[in-house]
């Protein structure tokens, strides 16, 4: 077996076919049509194997049986099978997540949720940042020294929030940095107090301060790697908000 029908019948596997019924349907269209003893020879599948794998297949859809003496079968077209395939799997899909938002909906209400989340990796933790933001009502409170971790989305969820009504102050060493947030729209940029930029960590990667209940602070591995925490709507964010504005001079 080559390296490339191998991934081929991993492939199908993931697609739901065993290895057996990969194996045949591979074979029948490299034969075109076969009988049982054919494919046997082909598909490296026992003989004995070969009746059911195909009755299988036939119940799939993906192939036609000649009855004949032998028994001959041919496989449906390349399109034919594609689309099968592709409509059996968002089946699949559609009846496994309908039932997992059932589930999800009966007991949103009794679920009880760790007040801390950890999220690993740059893209995700974009992702968060801007949902965080994005709900804000009242103000938000939103920090970093590093450039390439204000991205446009965030940039253009900040002034949406601003043009919202929604009190926006952004913080941050960074002169760059301050020059992108000052270049917003209603969007207030101030620069740390002293003594934070003096004791600054080298570490630190984003704050974001939101309607006095939901915080998320990040930092960044020397890799660049980045990991935060966040929490909502829970006593953990809203002692921590606290805290963090008791030791950081608000900007008048």
């Amino acid at each position: 077996m080559t390296t490339d029908e191998s991934d081929a019948i991993e492939a199908f596997e993931r697609l739901g076919l065993t290895s057996y019924e990969a194996k045949v349907f591979i074979a029948l269209q490299q034969l075109g049509s076969g009988s049982a003893r054919e494919i046997a020879d082909v598909a490296d599948v026992p003989r004995s194997q070969v009746y059911s794998v195909a009755e299988s297949l036939e119940g799939r859809g993906l192939l036609e049986v000649q009855q004949s003496n032998p028994i001959r079968y041919r496989p449906v077209s390349v399109d034919e099978a594609r689309e099968t395939l592709r409509d059996r799997f968002e089946n699949e899909q559609e009846r496994a997540f309908e039932y997992v938002e059932t589930v999800r909906e009966e007991t949103a209400g009794e679920e009880a949720q760790e007040d801390i989340w950890t999220i690993r990796d740059r893209d995700r933790v974009d992702d968060r940042v801007v949902d965080v933001l994005s709900r804000a009502d009242d103000r938000i409170v939103f920090g970093t020294r590093l450039p390439e971790l204000v991205t446009d989305e965030i940039e253009r969820t900040l002034e949406e929030r601003a043009a919202a009504g929604v009190e926006v102050t952004t913080i941050s060493r960074s002169a760059t940095v301050r020059d992108r947030f000052e270049s917003l729209e209603d969007v207030r940029a101030y620069s740390p107090p002293r003594h934070r930029t003096e004791n600054g960590d080298d570490r630190s990667g984003r704050i974001a301060l939101v309607d006095d209940d939901t915080v998320l602070l990040s930092v960044v591995d020397d890799d660049g790697s980045e990991t935060a925490i966040w929490s909502a709507s829970s006593l953990f964010a809203s002692v921590l908000i606290q805290l963090i504005e008791a030791s950081t001079e608000t900007p008048p």
